[in-house]
């Protein structure tokens, strides 16, 4: 989201404006809203004994969590680094402070972790700054994700397998995307999901943030498009019998735009803005989108529907509206049991509907005229002889005070019968039927009133024109039989014939390919079927680059990003089993002016690149676990030179390899503790070691 612009106050009286109003740091800001207070004890959000706890939690701030990704192997590693080497030596800590370090206890395998941590722990410790470090480098090479709490908890509802067709309706940034196709590769027994992952966001901006997120996980599963979700075109596919079929999805995710006064500990200046009308604006748009997503829906699939949202006319009357209207053909699913340790108050089953000034009505008979432009009767609760009918209390509230978190509603809709006639379905129309040319310029608040207006035109029946706007993409260009520069691949790094070429693309319909990048066959037949109907941001990842050197007879290289991908459909010729202390060498000297000297390495490496031709290849380390489990295995991309030997790797995934494989990454990470030492007490003798070995070289 971009920066805000500051506010200005207006002239009064004729006179001149005022100047800028300085933004209030948060530190500044008073937590509190009257209106806020009233509107949420009306609501009884929860129990009137656990009120105060519930103001204290929402007043104070937000812990830091983090999720350990990768696969099953990778994870079991890191987390063994993150107990082992990071967690213990701050739990071992003696000063002084309140901070706390723990797994959250309803997320699989202890993967998740919660900390309690301030500037002032950073700065006053080594233990925590090295915490704070290896969240950074290994954020950065796609291993961690610094992610909220409750933001972790749709993916997980969704129960996503390796064949799903998965939708995220409203996806960036893009913790939730990337935690999808985290789950969608998750069985490490498929060598490549049949499944995809399509995020789908209305701001053409924000969709290189989610792209951004997404490309750390590696995957060739996943395409990134820009549309608005509540008007999201029916996409194709191949029906298998020359013919073309209409996409429905497996699961789909509705994280849905709303007011986020659920992440007032994290975004304290909503104190300062919050009014009770928020939601009133928020409804409408919620139920399209929802609405839009169990209609692309498969039966017998399941749709996620989440804010960060406190208020009942953005949660639980979004959800009755779509019971009411699918008559019989939607149902919430009962997920007590999937999260049995995740703390959580039921849905409600009667709520108000107010306007601005707090005035609240129990039934829309009994709104004024004057507002009911914007409280409209879907938005009331269910009449009580109805309320068993609908089950709201199998949604999910998380309340700041139950576990240490933000505020967050969930709910889990299973589609078991094919829409009738009596649910009314979204317009759906042509990818040029709505005009997006604001969309482009503003920030996620914004989107929602962009999506207000698309509401007033389909109100009103009129078509306008839809234009394209934001960053203009390169195409999309899939290899043809008989490409080039493909004989030259297939044949220098002995590619099976099993690997389908037809799945490498590039950006650029002529001049040299400097990028090849590889998709599934799934996401391959959708592109190429729905490119000219919907705004393809991004897909593939990045596996051949050209590498122009005179000693190599093939043009391209491995990229790291797209090496597990490839690796299973390479020959053995320039695959290299490396043992860890070589490995370890050649990370450490990374340098491709003086790469190590291959006499200098193991007799097991030498024997293997004796007759191995310069240019790429692949290293692989295998790493035994001794208890009879799946071993850890790491590829990483190499090249060899004439005489040398040496990574190809960027800095993230150095640091990532080394860390795993217990090698020296102080060249790599600046520690101020170590610094202050030396310039008090002398250079250490293995930093005196350091300094004359790099004068003799």
């Amino acid at each position: 989201m971009g920066r805000r612009k500051p506010h200005i106050r207006k002239k009064q009286n004729g006179g001149e404006n005022l100047g800028k109003i300085p933004r209030k740091a948060y530190e500044d800001i008073v937590k509190e809203n009257e209106k806020f207070i009233k509107y949420y004890q009306s609501q009884k959000i929860c129990k009137e004994d656990e009120w105060n706890d519930f103001i204290t939690a929402i007043k104070s701030d937000l812990p830091a969590t983090f999720r350990i990704t990768g696969s099953k192997e990778v994870a079991k590693k890191m987390l063994e680094i993150v107990k082992g080497e990071l967690i213990e030596e701050c739990l071992h800590q003696t000063e002084g402070g309140d901070t706390s370090i723990a797994p959250l206890p309803w997320y699989p395998d202890n993967l998740a972790w919660q900390l309690t941590l301030t500037r002032k722990d950073i700065r006053r410790s080594e233990a925590y700054f090295k915490l704070h470090n290896f969240l950074i480098t290994e954020t950065e090479n796609g291993t961690i994700s610094r992610q909220e709490t409750v933001s972790m908890i749709p993916p997980l509802l969704l129960d996503i397998k390796s064949h799903h067709k998965v939708l995220d309706m409203c996806a960036a940034p893009g913790s939730k995307t990337a935690q999808i196709i985290e789950m969608l590769h998750g069985d490490t027994d498929v060598t490549l999901p049949t499944g995809y992952v399509v995020a789908n966001d209305i701001d053409n901006k924000r969709c290189y943030m989610l792209v951004h997120q997404a490309k750390r996980l590696n995957s060739p599963c996943m395409a990134v498009i820009n549309h608005d979700s509540a008007i999201l075109p029916n996409l194709v596919e191949d029906d298998g019998n020359g013919g073309t079929k209409q996409v429905l999805y497996d699961r789909v995710l509705c994280d849905v735009p709303c007011s986020g006064d659920g992440t007032l500990r994290k975004n304290p200046d909503i104190w300062m803005k919050w009014t009770p009308a928020n939601c009133l604006h928020q409804h409408i748009v919620q139920s399209r989108i929802l609405k839009r997503g169990i209609e692309l829906v498969a039966v017998g699939g399941r749709v996620v529907y989440s804010t960060c949202s406190l208020n009942p006319i953005e949660n639980e009357a979004v959800i009755h509206h779509i019971l009411a209207e699918s008559n019989g053909a939607v149902e919430l699913v009962d997920v007590n049991d999937i999260l049995p340790e995740l703390k959580h108050s039921p849905g409600l089953d009667h709520w108000l509907v107010g306007n601005k000034y707090l005035e609240f009505f129990n039934t829309f008979e009994e709104v004024e005229q004057k507002w009911r432009t914007v409280i409209r009767p879907q938005m009331f609760p269910p009449k009580i002889e109805d309320r068993e009918r609908y089950h709201l209390n199998r949604c999910i509230r998380i309340l700041p005070h139950q576990q240490n978190t933000g505020a967050f509603f969930v709910a889990v809709l299973q589609k078991i019968k094919p829409l009738g006639k009596q649910m009314p379905t979204s317009e759906v129309v042509e990818p040029d039927s709505v005009s997006t040319s604001e969309t482009d310029k503003i920030s996620e608040s914004q989107s929602t009133t962009i999506k207000r207006e698309h509401e007033d035109v389909f109100a009103r029946g009129y078509r306008k024109k839809r234009r394209f706007e934001g960053y203009k993409e390169d195409p999309f260009v899939f290899f043809k039989e008989g490409e080039t520069v493909w004989e030259d691949i297939k044949s220098y790094y002995e590619i099976s014939d099993n690997f389908d070429s037809k799945c490498l693309l590039t950006r650029c319909l002529g001049g040299k390919k400097k990028n090849i990048y590889f998709t599934s066959p799934a996401v391959k037949d959708l592109v190429l079927h729905n490119q000219q109907s919907v705004k393809f941001i991004n897909t593939g990842i990045r596996t051949f680059v050209r590498s122009d050197n005179r000693n190599m007879k093939c043009a391209f290289r491995l990229a790291q990003e797209g090496l597990e991908s490839i690796i299973p459909f390479i020959g053995g010729h320039r695959k290299i089993n490396i043992p860890k202390d070589d490995l370890i060498t050649l990370l450490l000297n990374d340098s491709p002016d003086k790469p190590p000297i291959i006499s200098t390495l193991s007799e097991m490496v030498q024997k293997q690149v004796e007759t191995l031709s310069p240019g790429s290849c692949i290293l692989i380390y295998t790493e035994e676990n001794g208890k009879g489990d799946k071993p850890l295995v790491l590829y990483v991309s190499g090249w060899r030179g004439t005489q040398s030997l040496r990574c190809y790797t960027s800095l993230p995934s150095t640091v990532h390899f080394l860390r795993i494989l217990k090698g020296d990454i102080s060249k790599y990470i600046v520690n101020k503790f170590q610094k202050s030492d030396e310039e008090e007490n002398g250079p250490s003798t293995s930093t005196k070691t350091q300094a004359v070995n790099a004068k003799s070289e």
